[in-house]
């Protein structure tokens, strides 16, 4: 609720990475994993912020953040094949109004 990500290792309760006000302190809606690219990761905010954080590239802050500008963004899942090594990776953004939008996501961040 504070915009805050913790990186946990399954078999111990305290965290590996702690990213406070990841988010300028909005609150975190979704977060997910890249599907073609294990070290990328994807943070949706309440205020329909996206934050892309490449943990091999910095690990400290995320590498990009894309603000959508049309409509409240509730909700969003992550589509890609990592079996194949095309690294298409696409973000599936759902709106508070009902409308769906998929943008795929630079080569930098999706490819394995």
């Amino acid at each position: 609720s504070d915009g805050s990500i913790r990186l946990h290792q399954m078999t111990s309760e305290c965290p590996i990475m702690q990213w406070n006000d990841s988010t300028n302190g909005q609150p975190i809606v979704a977060l997910q994993w890249a599907l073609t690219r294990p070290a990328v990761f994807f943070a949706l905010d309440a205020s329909s912020s996206i934050y892309i954080w490449d943990l091999l590239e910095n690990d400290l802050l995320p590498v990009a953040k894309e603000t959508i500008p049309s409509g409240k963004v509730v909700a969003m899942a992550l589509l890609g094949e990592p079996e194949k090594a095309n690294g298409l990776l696409g973000i599936v953004l759902a709106k508070e109004s009902g409308q769906i939008d998929i943008q795929y996501v630079k080569k930098k961040w999706a490819s394995p």
